[in-house]
């Protein structure tokens, strides 16, 4: 399991870059990130190389944040790789509220970001299965 970072932020220019200065400033590495929005604001999600001092930073800079457990997946990096695990999911009964990938570092992988309800659920299954999956501390050193 890792945490990801969520920061709300108003659709207005120059919002994202604040939130990139503060962090780089601050000393901290985003790992991966992905945004969801609407017209009127967006949802920034982040795997950072520290949540614990990004989540205090951003607050300190006036940052509407909150933090969430999720799990990073190893994904073969080839066609139907994801759709394997996904089926496996499933199969399992998991429900999915989101994810967002990225290239792993082997370059035979990608990384899946999941968040699901059941994330022990999930640890679970992906060990039956086989399924690598990073511990948090391996995620935020990429």
């Amino acid at each position: 399991m890792a945490k990801q970072i969520s920061v709300f932020l108003e659709n207005k220019a120059g919002r994202l870059s604040h939130v990139t200065r503060v962090l780089g400033e601050a000393g901290i590495n985003i790992r991966a990130l992905s945004i969801a929005d609407t017209s009127d604001f967006g949802i920034l999600r982040i795997i950072v190389s520290d949540p614990e001092k990004a989540y205090r930073i951003l607050k300190e800079a006036n940052f509407t944040v909150s933090e969430t457990e999720v799990i990073a997946v190893q994904v073969p990096d080839s066609p139907g790789g994801l759709a394997t695990v996904l089926e496996q999911m499933s199969d399992a009964n998991l429900n999915i509220e989101y994810l967002y990938a990225f290239l792993g570092t082997s370059g035979n992988d990608a990384l899946v970001i999941f968040k699901v309800e059941d994330i022990e659920g999930a640890r679970q299954t992906f060990k039956e299965k086989g399924i690598p999956f990073l511990d948090e501390q391996k995620l935020y050193k990429l």
